[in-house]
């Protein structure tokens, strides 16, 4: 299934969070925390200004993103979790 957010949304696919500590020692699934780092697979044209142009989105396809633990909404496609969040609840895009 494809999907393509409208306005100032993005589609995000969560980063699976590491099972071993830095130590060796295994995370139980009850102890993982969500990750709040994923990657943009689809983005909207961008928000309207009051001015009534569009301004364009700062992130793009492919972008690594940090956003917070409880941010967005999660959406069932093709049997996997994704993510819609609004641009402006992305803390920042990681850079390597």
């Amino acid at each position: 299934m494809k999907i393509r957010p409208l306005h100032d949304r993005v589609l995000v696919r969560r980063l699976e969070e590491t099972t071993k500590t830095a130590g060796g020692i295994i995370i139980p699934d009850t102890a993982k925390e969500k990750p709040s780092e994923g990657i943009v697979e689809a983005v909207g044209n961008g928000f309207r200004a009051e001015d009534g142009k569009i301004v364009p989105m700062s992130v793009k396809e492919g972008d690594k993103v940090l956003f917070g633990k409880w941010s967005g909404t999660e959406v069932k496609l093709d049997g996997e979790t994704r993510l819609i969040i609004k641009e402006s609840e992305i803390l920042g895009v990681v850079e390597e």
